[in-house]
């Protein structure tokens, strides 16, 4: 009698600990996602194992990984030797909830980094044969096996976009294709149709634009109700062919692009209809009434507005609708890519017209020149925290007539940024504004400059560098400023000690993880339990691009952008690249959404962030995203033997 109470007992216990362990299995990803069958499975064919600290778990001299590992309690943090100097590198530290080594089991080999016990720590062991069982049937489970990090970041932006869903009540993503969106029989004509024939088209099928296509569909022209008023205000002839009348060669995209794509253009080139050609032929028309009534935020409006504003306060205003718009693109499901994109245009175009308007109330000075933007502007990723990073440049025969120029120029230069922090552009603290005669210079001046840059590598000059060498134009020619480029890929890539500085320099800036803790945050004072996600998180990346960028001749400043032409390359492994642009992505979105709740809270913008304020699934994505930032700096590390 006492065995079966001693049997039952142990069962119950037994059924207990399974329940307990599917209890604390369900708190963390992917296990939160799995059916309860899959989710007991694993429990009941896992067995519970103590390492002591400091102990080894598995390493590569073992060979192929037999077993799959959670960690319930405790840490396990990965070492590798470290081929340029002695000893070894921690490449990633692993906590409660967390698996491993999932690269290794799938690919049936050793674990290239040895994993030890950081402290005392129990972990989960699934065997080899059981994980392969588990990962056929359990598509949660497989899907996060093969995806690791992106599966995360998949769990973070439908959050994200939930929520904002939840407070915006949108239904609608901007990576929807156009050809869920676009008429799908769009109004069109041929060349020689009269006017008057095509705008009674217009007006029976109630469209605001038709289509000009030849014999085979394929665009010619699109002519809108705007072109019509055109006409009328202008006394044109409308029995004229609508050929006379149309706008020739319409922008167009293809189908399967998104409600972005679309936007961006719409917002880049002043236009409220993009053409749908696929194999050349006409397939829809998407217009911003189509695209945008849907966010209920008309983006196009909005920068045509910006682009008109006859007077200074009504730029000022419209920066609060540029608030909103971030807002709403947060809830219609926008990366912060797409964010930061969208900002920067909008803030070119801000920039442009505070330009325009400053010339209309000093005059003209009768010298064309060029309007450089630095920095972040530089590289096209704004958020609404920015400052002015800007420079004039323009043509000079010698540095008398330099001069004589940048005097004209000075007084306007200074005007501009003082319109532009009223704008909401704040001064820059370190005074890198084109007031700033430093910053106003000819073009050779410029070239002079950069290349006292490369060969004087001092500490200034490397600091200058990290902001002067992300450079476009944003207003007149963009002739001179592509030539200043051009001369700088060229000097960097034949100066190999000005590469090896810049590299130690990108090492300057170190990602907020420590061996032991989470997070390395603040000790004391105003920033106390607080991290910078600009300098600590985004920094390494930015530095790390830009530098391999100028080595290997890569033109586009924008940091994803170059990471994406290094893979073309080769310069990166492709793994690496898509690793750097996740942790990239995730850092920026985590700024992006603080910046947003400050907003809403009346509080200053700052980058500082307090990690206990995420919740535990942003909180591992953010310490793997910042591990990533050292993983390239340990690689630049390697590269230039540091």
């Amino acid at each position: 009698m006492q065995s079966k109470q001693g049997q039952a007992a142990g069962k119950t216990a037994v059924a207990q600990n399974i329940h307990g362990t599917m209890e604390f299995l369900r708190k963390y990803p992917p296990f939160n996602q799995m059916e309860n069958a899959h989710l007991a499975y694993l429990v009941e064919h896992c067995q519970l194992r103590f390492y002591g600290a400091g102990e080894s778990i598995i390493k590569p001299s073992e060979g192929p990984v037999q077993h799959f590992y959670i960690v319930k309690q405790g840490q396990v943090v990965g070492e590798r030797p470290h081929s340029a100097r002695r000893g070894t590198e921690t490449t990633f530290e692993i906590t409660s909830g967390e698996c491993f080594p999932l690269a290794a089991l799938l690919g049936e080999r050793a674990t290239r980094t040895e994993h030890l016990a950081g402290e005392d720590t129990f972990c989960l062991l699934l065997a080899k044969d059981a994980f392969v069982r588990l990962f056929a049937q359990s598509a949660a489970f497989r899907d996060f096996s093969l995806r690791g990090v992106s599966s995360l970041l998949d769990q973070v932006n439908q959050q994200v976009q939930l929520r904002a869903a939840e407070s915006l009540g949108a239904q609608y993503s901007l990576d929807t294709p156009l050809r869920e969106l676009a008429m799908q029989q769009p109004v069109s004509c041929l060349a020689d149709t009269p006017t008057r024939e095509a705008v009674r088209r217009m007006h029976e099928q109630h469209v605001g634009s038709i289509v000009i296509v030849d014999g085979g569909e394929r665009p010619l022209g699109i002519f809108t109700l705007r072109d019509l008023r055109r006409v009328v205000a202008d006394g044109g002839e409308l029995g004229l062919p609508i050929s006379a009348l149309m706008t020739q060669k319409p922008f167009h995209l293809p189908p399967d692009a998104s409600a972005f794509d679309a936007a961006l253009a719409m917002t880049e080139r002043h236009i409220a209809h993009v053409c749908l050609v696929e194999h050349g032929r006409l397939r829809g028309v998407v217009s911003e009434r189509d695209l945008f009534s849907l966010q209920r935020v008309d983006l196009v409006h909005l920068a045509r507005t910006i682009r008109h504003a006859a007077k200074l306060e009504t730029l000022q205003a419209l920066r609060s609708d540029i608030r909103l718009l971030v807002d709403r693109m947060l809830a219609h499901g926008a990366s912060s890519t797409q964010i930061t994109q969208l900002i920067t245009l909008l803030n070119d175009h801000t920039v442009s017209r505070v330009i325009e308007l400053t010339l209309e109330e000093m005059g003209d000075p009768g010298v064309p020149f060029t309007w450089l933007c630095f920095g972040s502007e530089g590289r096209r990723e704004q958020t609404l925290h920015t400052d002015q990073d800007n420079g004039i440049l323009f043509q000079a025969s010698d540095a008398s007539e330099a001069e004589a120029i940048r005097q004209r120029l000075l007084p306007i230069a200074k005007r501009i940024n003082q319109q532009l922090a009223q704008c909401g552009f704040t001064l820059c603290p370190g005074n890198i504004m084109a007031g700033n005669p430093a910053l106003c210079l000819s073009q050779q001046e410029w070239a002079r400059r950069f290349s006292a840059f490369v060969r004087e590598a001092t500490p200034e000059n490397l600091l200058g560098s990290s902001i002067y060498f992300d450079l476009r134009s944003v207003w007149g020619s963009e002739h001179a400023c592509e030539q200043l480029r051009q001369q700088l890929f060229a000097e960097v890539a034949d100066n190999s000690l000005f590469q090896r500085l810049l590299a130690a320099n990108a090492l300057q800036h170190r990602p907020p993880v420590g061996r032991f803790r989470d997070f390395v945050v603040a000790r004391k004072g105003a920033e106390k339990d607080t991290l910078d996600l600009k300098k600590e998180g985004l920094t390494p990346f930015v530095d790390g691009a830009r530098l391999l960028a100028l080595a290997h001749g890569v033109a586009p400043c924008n940091t994803l952008q170059r990471f994406a032409e290094l893979v073309r390359r080769e310069v990166i492994d492709p793994l690496d690249g898509a690793a750097y642009e996740e942790a990239y992505h995730f850092i920026q979105q985590t700024r992006l959404q603080l910046h947003q709740q400050q907003a809403l809270l009346g509080q200053p913008f700052s980058n500082r962030l307090d990690p206990d304020s995420l919740n535990h699934l942003d909180r591992r994505i953010l310490r793997e995203s910042f591990r990533q930032a050292q993983r390239l700096q340990a690689s630049l590390t390697l590269r230039y033997q540091l």
